[in-house]
């Protein structure tokens, strides 16, 4: 009879259809039948207008290429116009740069020529693009730090068709990143472990294959020069937000800071306009690209398991207010050397259930990894309904454990970092 209840404790009548529905304490109650209570949360803020119409275009170009994607086009109008524009951004600082120079060279005695020329300079070196740099506060491996793990991302880079990285970052977050730094351009691929510690060994390298997959389909969002020229303009309407001071000065400079402020919003708009769908079709050749590398179920695992990212990230802050709420050196360290095996068995017993729903509110929300990704969604069903792909590269249990054994310095520095900042 005890079993008989428990049983029907776990179930209840859908209030919207009737229909029986399973109910299981830690996860959201809905209904597979009429998709009651499926998204019972509320829509995310989008509070900055920037973030807004990236969400909009996402959705829109996510959608169209989803339907029409083929061969890699030659470059369209809309790449043309973007490099041009990314010209004319950076061209600013150089004609600054010029300017400056030639007014403390040529107006040297004369007036305030110098001292405009100098003020430019500064101008130019504060608006400057920035070149990526290596992180001073998180483990960066080389290859002879981490042997292994360098093999395994050489193997998928040749999958994907094209060159390995420089440096690996090792960070807490549940991300995973590829860009460059220096005025070499090296390359350095970043892995938080947030993400990586709750996936399986396949599904690593299918993430090593989306991610290599940028440098290989050219996404210009990632080069050196529509990158840094978006990067410019984020930095110049940074400079030109309105202070909140009140003071009369402080007014003035607000008011006459309109125009330019403006100007470098629509640039920013124009060149985000011009760009999100080629970064978008990147994108979903990345997708290919870890298909093809760490095989197409694989892939489609990885990308549900972007859909419990917010959870991931809710639950290594609760794990470090736990370890703080009860005191001592001795709490914290317990839970420092238990956080990644935690964090990956919570994430190990969400049920199959839970994955349909977060589905379904993917649809219905157009969740995106972020505002310049497909939606997740769209991308889960080309990867699952195209051509499947076997693995091209394997990640057995041997090779995982040694990779482990090269990042068990890194697990626990970044493991102290996440209960040591709660």
């Amino acid at each position: 009879m005890a079993a008989q209840i428990s049983v029907a404790e776990q179930r209840q009548r859908c209030p919207e259809c009737g229909a029986d529905v399973p109910v299981e304490p830690r996860f959201v109650t809905w209904c597979d039948a009429c998709d009651w209570n499926v998204d019972p949360g509320a829509l995310d803020p989008e509070i900055r207008r920037i973030e807004a119409l990236r969400r909009r275009l996402a959705q829109r170009y996510g959608e169209r290429l989803f339907a029409e994607l083929g061969p890699r086009p030659r470059r369209d109008i809309a790449g043309v116009l973007a490099y041009a524009l990314a010209f004319l951004v950076h061209g600013v600082t150089v004609a600054l740069v010029v300017t400056g120079l030639l007014l403390i060279v040529l107006g040297w005695g004369v007036g305030l020529l110098p001292v405009l020329g100098a003020l430019l300079l500064a101008v130019a070196v504060a608006l400057r693009p920035r070149f990526g740099v290596l992180p001073d506060d998180t483990p960066v491996l080389r290859r002879a730090d981490a042997p292994r793990l360098f093999e395994l991302v050489d193997d998928v880079a040749a999958v994907a068709g094209t060159a390995g990285v420089h440096t690996v970052v090792i960070a807490a977050d549940a991300n995973a990143a590829v860009s460059t730094y220096g005025m070499r351009h090296r390359r350095m691929l970043c892995i938080g472990l947030g993400l990586w510690e709750i996936l399986t060994p396949q599904q690593r390298v299918a993430l090593l294959g989306h991610e290599l997959g940028h440098f290989a389909h050219g996404d210009t969002r990632h080069g050196a020069v529509v990158g840094r020229a978006l990067d410019s303009l984020a930095l110049w309407l940074y400079f030109l937000t309105p202070d909140s001071e009140t003071d009369l000065m402080q007014r003035v400079t607000n008011w006459m800071m309109v125009v330019p402020r403006w100007a470098v919003l629509g640039l920013l708009y124009l060149l985000d306009q011009l760009t999100l769908r080629a970064a978008q079709r990147a994108e979903y050749l990345a997708d290919e690209t870890a298909a093809r590398a760490g095989s197409s179920v694989a892939a489609a695992e990885l990308l549900d398991r972007l859909l419990v990212v917010p959870s991931i990230e809710s639950a290594l802050h609760r794990e470090a207010v736990v370890a703080h709420s009860r005191g001592g050196a001795a709490a914290r360290r317990e839970a420092e050397q238990r956080l990644w095996e935690r964090l990956a068995a919570r994430v190990a017993s969400v049920p199959e259930r839970e994955y349909e729903r977060l589905r379904r509110v993917s649809v219905l929300r157009g969740h995106c990894a972020d505002s310049t990704h497909p939606p997740t969604h769209l991308r889960r069903r080309r990867v699952s309904e195209g051509e499947q792909w076997e693995a091209a590269v394997r990640c057995d249990e041997e090779r995982a454990g040694a990779i482990a054994a090269e990042l068990a310095a890194a697990r626990d520095r970044m493991a102290h970092v996440v209960i040591r900042d709660a």
